[in-house]
């Protein structure tokens, strides 16, 4: 290297010592390599089709902030159905502008960045800019990324220049390109994205959805129209429980099982934020509580230190905010503050006070907020307060239609879980909170006043939204002017009773008794009418072995205090027969029934509305017992009574022609049970509405009777919809919901569907089982139908087994004369006779005839049915025995 060294030194050519020639040698190379250099960077930046490759993420940078996606820590949990609408417009050819929007809390960000990480590794440029409320930052940023993915450095000039303005350069040129995602995280304040003061709907400032590629806003502003029509808007909810499980299982794997994982995300209401601050608590070794179910219980006690803690930065730092859950909500009240929706704050206080159920629209009035903030309302500042929250994700309406998911003008308002309860944990204490109450009670009782005076059926809706919120009511009341309060809760009950809304009735029910049992004693009368009507709720529910019991600690009360013959010793009486009746316990019902019967004609009259009760369920306990004919005559001198008394159209004149129908089709008049019960159903629509649980009723029974008339396909359509409805109002195990599916099993089958009856048989034997037991009539139904079905599919001997093991059941449970128990017989002797046992299929035929003869008469449908089956088992018992004597082997002659 020295003689290298030396030679270069020592000897330079003729050529170098001239300074002139070198550096313009020197020159001209510099500039040819800067231009090969930034065409290599043009060929790199342009694909073979003309589109822009994907850039480096590490060259995106600018103004000293990243322009790089953040990374996204742990998977996230069921986004699924959101990333794949978005990944497939990042995929597709048209571009567009996609909104993920919501409250605070809900994982907008973490949503975007996984979407720009699945876009990126599929090959796209990806972009990420955060709003900072400064429209100038904003347009700086976007034509910086439009640079980024080949805008002409000649087009930012002429910008700069003014001679076109830099926001449509941007966008002429965005337009031109494929293949790239931008991302536009925290746009909270879009009236100020600009430039100027148009509205981003307007698709004339940095927000537009004409690119080639896919322009992401995340924001907690949801509504349409601040967006526009050509925005896809992706409204994130609330996660899942499986998915809000999974989220802290990851962060937390060793706190508990999958289960408890869940049961904590109910409590947190699968809100992301509230999940990934338990799952960070939980995963920290020197936390005090350090399992699922232990935070979950922690909740309950330090609910202000483990999730409304402060954090002492929120206030000046909006980032800090948005991860704290105490505080991520204020940024949206205080932007709505900011805004003029200056009572935002506090009916958000206000609606936070009220029970986690939906709250009527109807209570939250100007009078209630002036009363309780102590602030001048109209009705036009609530109903802007209330539209400003609904507009940031505070508030939902549930059930609301339309294309936006809840308008505040709807019926009924609701908060998120956490949203209530952080913000009621954050209200001073004990004021404004007690001034607060006071007016809350107030207005409770006037809604509840104005709501049971309307006429018809027009207060149902309100009367179900205030049930939740009664019991806190009649808490907050000391036992000095409780009465009140109770007659309060008693007049609403009265009010779901007529609408069937059993569930919310049994819960102000419950708490009414409560307060009397603890306040005036056991043994008062308040008390033990309120006792009754709790058990009459819960027979409404199908609870009825709780309802019975009820009834007969009542009974014993009443007949203690009152006396055997006193009208509410009476009606106890009654009450626990209809329970019994419920049951499967016909005879003790009967026996009951008619006790009450006689003292009822002995004291009241024939005619006395209690009277005409009494013999209309004596007749529903005689049908019960199978005695079809005395059944029907008490039935129809009821249904005259009535019509006579009350009038065709009086609700007890309904009960007493749809009984009377019910019992016509057990005697096989199925004519004219289809006309009464098609009358009953269209007085019930018009009167109660398509989905009260009388009308439900009256539908199931006209299926009934037009399945009997074999109108089949007419009558598996109106189960179809019966058990739709009832599974949606009443729950999938409620006992007239399991009554739908058994029914609809039933004309299955009569059509042929044997696979799909069979199916539909069994899952409702199974939930029998398990909720009424197994010697339950019903339950025992449910045995023989699902028989019935595996007949129809050909599976004999299955099918007699279980007909076997229903006619011992029901022979023992009912008695060999019950025309249950001789449908049992009947029914396992035509298995019998398929499996080829022909005489003692013909046996049990003939002891069915002779059965039904005696209980039925001769002409009676059933007994015609057993006459032709014992013909048809002595025809083929016949025809066996030819077939056996020609297939007698021959005697071969001696020789």
């Amino acid at each position: 290297m020295a003689i290298v060294t030396n030679y270069v030194t020592a000897q330079p050519p003729k050529w170098a010592e001239n300074t002139v020639l070198v550096w313009s040698v020197f020159g001209a190379l510099a500039v040819v390599s800067l231009g090969l250099f930034f065409w290599e960077r043009r060929l790199a930046a342009q694909a073979p089709d003309g589109s822009m490759r994907p850039v480096p993420l590490g060259r995106i940078a600018v103004g000293g902030h990243s322009m790089n996606p953040p990374a996204v820590s742990a998977q996230v949990r069921g986004r699924e159905a959101e990333l794949e609408r978005i990944g497939a417009r990042v995929r597709g050819s048209g571009g567009g502008m996609v909104v993920v929007c919501g409250a605070g809390g809900l994982g907008k960000t973490t949503l975007a960045a996984e979407a720009a990480a699945q876009a990126r590794a599929q090959g796209q440029a990806v972009v990420w800019i955060r709003w900072r409320d400064d429209p100038a930052q904003l347009g700086h940023d976007i034509a910086q990324a439009a640079h980024v993915l080949g805008l002409p450095e000649s087009r930012l000039e002429e910008a700069r220049t003014g001679r076109v303005p830099l926001v449509d350069a941007v966008w002429e040129h965005l337009s031109t390109r494929i293949g790239w995602l931008i991302v536009v995280d925290n746009v909270d304040t879009p009236a100020r994205v600009g430039p100027g003061s148009g509205p981003p709907a307007a698709y004339r400032g940095w927000l537009r959805p004409h690119g080639g590629g896919v322009l992401m806003v995340t924001s907690r502003d949801t509504t349409r129209q601040t967006w526009g029509p050509d925005a896809d808007v992706i409204h994130l909810q609330p996660l899942a429980d499986d998915a809000g499980g999974a989220v802290l299982l990851d962060a937390a794997p060793h706190a508990g099982t999958e289960a408890e994982a869940e049961a904590l995300a109910v409590r947190l209401g699968g809100l992301p934020l509230g999940l990934n601050a338990a799952g960070t608590y939980l995963s920290v070794p020197t936390s005090r509580h350090r399992t699922f179910t232990a935070y979950q219980h922690a909740l309950e006690a330090e609910f202000a230190e483990l999730l409304g803690a402060e954090h002492p930065g929120a206030a000046t730092d909006p980032e800090a905010a948005r991860r704290v859950v105490r505080h991520t909500w204020d940024l949206s009240l205080d932007q709505l503050h900011r805004d003029g929706y200056t009572l935002a704050r506090p009916v958000l206080q206000l609606l936070a006070l009220l029970e986690p159920a939906p709250v009527p629209r109807t209570l939250i009035t100007p009078e209630l907020v002036t009363d309780a903030t102590g602030l001048p309302a109209t009705a036009a500042t609530v109903d802007a307060a209330l539209a400003g929250l609904h507009q940031y994700g505070l508030l939902h309406t549930p059930g609301a239609n339309g294309s936006e998911p809840g308008s505040p003008t709807m019926g009924k308002l609701q908060l998120h879980p956490l949203v209530r309860e952080v913000t009621a944990h954050t209200l001073t204490r004990p004021e404004p909170t007690d001034t607060w109450l006071t007016a809350i009670d107030e207005h409770l009782t006037r809604a509840v006043d104005a709501t049971t005076s309307m006429p018809g059926r027009a207060g149902w809706p309100t009367a179900r939204l205030l049930a939740p919120h009664l019991p806190a009511h009649l808490d907050r009341n000391t036992p000095h002017n409780s009465a009140t309060a109770r007659d309060t809760l008693d007049d609403l009950a009265n009010a779901l009773d007529a609408a069937g809304a059993a569930s919310e009735q049994l819960l102000l029910l419950q708490n009414v008794l409560d307060n009397e049992s603890t306040v005036l004693g056991p043994d008062h009368p308040d008390t033990l009418t309120s006792r009754n009507n709790l058990a009459l709720a819960l027979s409404g529910l199908g609870e009825h072995q709780q309802a019975a019991d009820l009834h007969q600690q009542t009974l014993t009360d009443h007949e203690r205090t009152l006396g055997p013959h006193h009208p509410h010793t009476l009606t106890s009486r009654n009450n626990l027969a209809n329970t019994l009746n419920d049951l499967g316990e016909h005879q003790q019902a009967a026996d009951l029934h008619q006790q009450t019967l006689t003292d009822h004609e002995r004291t009241l009259g024939p005619d006395h509305p209690d009277t005409l009760s009494s013999r209309n369920n004596l007749a529903l306990a005689l049908r019960g017992l199978g005695e079809h004919r005395q059944a029907a005559d008490l039935h129809q001198q009821v249904l005259a009574d009535r019509e006579r008394i009350l009038g065709t159209h009086h609700p007890h004149t309904l009960t007493s022609r749809n009984n009377l129908a019910n019992t016509l089709n057990d005697l096989g008049e199925h004519q004219q049970a289809a006309d009464l019960h098609q009358q009953n159903l269209t007085d019930h629509e018009r009167t109660l509405g398509p989905d009260h649980p009388h009308t439900l009723t009256s539908r199931n029974n006209l299926a009934n009777a037009l399945d009997s008339l074999g109108e089949h396909q007419q009558a598996a359509d109106l189960h179809q919809q019966v058990f739709t409805d009832r599974e949606r109002t009443l729950g999938p195990d409620h006992p007239h919901t399991l009554n739908s599916r058994n029914n609809l099993a039933n004309t299955l089958n009569s059509l042929g569907e044997h696979q799909q009856a069979a199916d539909l048989h069994q899952q409702v034997f199974t939930d029998r089982e398990r909720t009424l037991g197994p010697d339950h009539p019903d339950t025992l139904t449910s045995r023989n139908n699902l028989a019935g079905a595996l007949h129809g599919l050909g599976e004999h001997r299955q099918a007699a087994e279980l007909h076997q093991q229903v006619l011992a059941d029901r022979e023992r449970t009912l008695g060999p004369d019950h025309p249950d128990t001789l449908t049992s017989r009947n029914n396992l002797a035509s298995a019998l006779s398929d499996l080829g046992e022909h005489q003692q299929a013909a046996d049990l035929h003939q002891q069915n005839l002779t059965d039904r003869e005696r209980v039925l008469g001769t002409h009676h449908p059933h007994t015609l049915n057993s006459r032709n089956n014992l013909a048809n088992a002595r025809a083929r018992l016949a025809e066996a025995g030819r077939r056996r004597w020609w297939q007698l082997p021959r005697l071969r002659e001696g020789a």
